[in-house]
């Protein structure tokens, strides 16, 4: 029985993990919730995830939520080596500090500054825009210690916080202030193109990026 994915495409959180299975090979079953539409509140959904959102993952009836743990969670059960989250605990510990900093703090700021336009068309926040330039700073100094985000090799920090700077990319945020933060995304999309980096992210990026517009012109 094949793991099944509740997603949207053009949701960066989803892109993560379809990204990561095509780069381990893991075959997922499909299965799209607008969220938009409200879909994610059916009863049957909401059974399976009492806080309805998405990415989920129902992998023979272990049924988790927020990316990031499901990216760790498939690359230790179906990853072909430890490289992309190593069993070293003070290099995972790396990798699960930089899941931490994009969930909680670069994503997050991300939302926290389009999403309000995104969903119900208010204006920006200045506030809020100077909150994530200060993460994207942040982020740029974390880059001086290793080749990438969390370790001298790809991980699965690296495909998260990939498909967020690069969601900041689409929404035409002014990357040219943080210089190692531009290297590092060009070589992101370098080792992700393989694995269907423009289909997956970089197609859902510009969707998202359109409606964020769209709704600013409103």
């Amino acid at each position: 029985m094949t793991p099944v994915l509740y997603f949207l495409p053009a949701s960066p959180p989803c892109r993560a993990v379809m990204l990561l299975a095509k780069m381990i090979g893991v075959d997922l079953e499909y299965k799209t919730l607008n969220v938009m539409e409200g879909e994610q509140l059916r009863p049957e959904f909401v059974e399976l995830n009492p806080q309805h959102t998405i990415p989920t993952l129902d992998d023979h009836g272990l049924v988790l939520w927020e990316s990031r743990v499901i990216l760790s969670y498939l690359v230790s059960a179906y990853g072909k080596d430890e490289s992309l989250y190593p069993k070293d605990f003070r290099s995972r510990a790396m990798v699960d500090q930089r899941l931490h900093f994009d969930l909680g703090t670069l994503y997050q700021r991300v939302v926290d500054y389009y999403f309000p336009t995104i969903m119900v068309g208010a204006h920006l926040d200045q506030t809020k825009k100077a909150k994530l330039a200060e993460a994207l700073g942040w982020f740029d100094a974390m880059l001086k210690q290793y080749q990438w985000a969390a370790a001298n090799h790809f991980t699965i920090a690296d495909v998260t916080l990939c498909v967020t700077v690069s969601q900041i990319e689409a929404f035409e945020f002014d990357l040219h202030p943080y210089p190692k933060v531009r290297a590092w995304l060009a070589k992101c999309k370098e080792e992700l193109e393989p694995h269907g980096y423009m289909d997956i992210n970089q197609t859902g990026a510009e969707a998202l990026a359109g409606l964020f517009r769209a709704k600013l012109k409103q």
